[in-house]
């Protein structure tokens, strides 16, 4: 079960925005990834629990921030209600998307488990509901993902698995890199790990 911590920061300028303290692991349903997050400052500033499915389907998401909060589900699409901060509004959203994003390292790992990539496929077009910060605002997004290449590097726990995905966001046509190992984000815009007690799972 690996556990460790990301910082978050923007990746336009570089600014802290946040501490992630994760863990996350394979399970009887799937995998599962709980985090809390910390402002700069050290201040508790929300939390991240997701579950997928075998085939990596979100069958339970949970998100807090800013007194916001968000339940999800793969359901007819994806579903999800989210509340404000004072708990008296609660608004129910549906699209019909593949599954969730946002600024958590979770969701790469997600998505990632959704499509299943190999070095010989093709680009594979995704369709994700984005919960922006601070207020878990939801959008649709576009994406095309397509797994570059796999190397296996040595360390001391034996050799490490590492897969480059190149993400293009088809609405802008921005293309960004994301480095994935098991179930851990190694780098990606925005996103450093910067501890890790252990190494990442290997998925099946």
């Amino acid at each position: 079960m690996p556990r460790g911590r990301y910082s978050l920061h923007d990746p336009h300028d570089h600014t802290p925005l946040a501490d992630e303290h994760f863990h996350c692991a394979p399970g009887p349903s799937g995998w599962r990834y709980v985090s809390q997050r910390t402002t700069p400052a050290g201040d508790h500033s929300g939390s991240v629990d997701i579950t997928l499915d075998e085939l990596g389907r979100p069958i339970r998401l949970e998100l807090h921030a800013a007194g916001w909060q968000v339940r999800g589900a793969a359901l007819d699409g994806v579903t999800w209600v989210r509340t404000d901060p004072t708990g008296a509004h609660a608004m129910e959203g549906n699209v019909r998307a593949h599954a969730f994003t946002g600024t958590s390292p979770a969701f790469l790992i997600a998505t990632t488990r959704l499509l299943r990539l190999t070095p010989s496929s093709s680009a594979t077009r995704v369709r994700l509901v984005a919960f922006t910060d601070p207020v878990l605002a939801p959008r649709t997004v576009d994406q095309s993902w397509a797994l570059l290449k796999r190397e296996a590097h040595a360390t001391d726990n034996g050799l490490l698995t590492v897969d480059e995905y190149q993400v293009t966001a088809l609405d802008t046509g921005e293309q960004h890199a994301v480095h994935i190992a098991g179930d851990v984000v190694l780098a990606a815009p925005g996103i450093e790990l910067e501890d890790l007690d252990s190494p990442p799972s290997a998925f099946d």
